[in-house]
């Protein structure tokens, strides 16, 4: 009987996973061609609280790829992080 319920609310349970993946988002770090290296990597290290060894990666990934995702999470979480970052007149934005 307990193996009938769950198989029953499998697809339900799918929906509601389903839902929390169409939820998450990523801040988007760009490229801007303005900024050095050590000034991404300390507004890295102080808005998103990465790690050093972390900012400086995505700060290389940006460079190279033009863009890297540093948070995932949905809008209003992600939303403070991408202010702060515009403050440090960086280009965020959250997809």
């Amino acid at each position: 009987m307990t193996e009938k319920k769950y198989l029953d609310s499998k697809p339900e349970l799918e929906g509601i996973l389903n839902e929390k993946l169409k939820d998450d988002r990523f801040l988007i770090l760009h490229n801007d061609d303005v900024h050095t290296f050590e000034y991404v990597i300390e507004a890295l290290v102080k808005v998103c609280e990465m790690e050093h060894v972390q900012a400086e990666q995505c700060t290389y990934l940006v460079h190279y790829k033009g863009k890297c995702d540093i948070k995932k999470g949905d809008f209003d979480y992600l939303k403070p992080y991408k202010q702060a970052l515009i403050d440090k007149e960086l280009e965020a934005t959250i997809d």
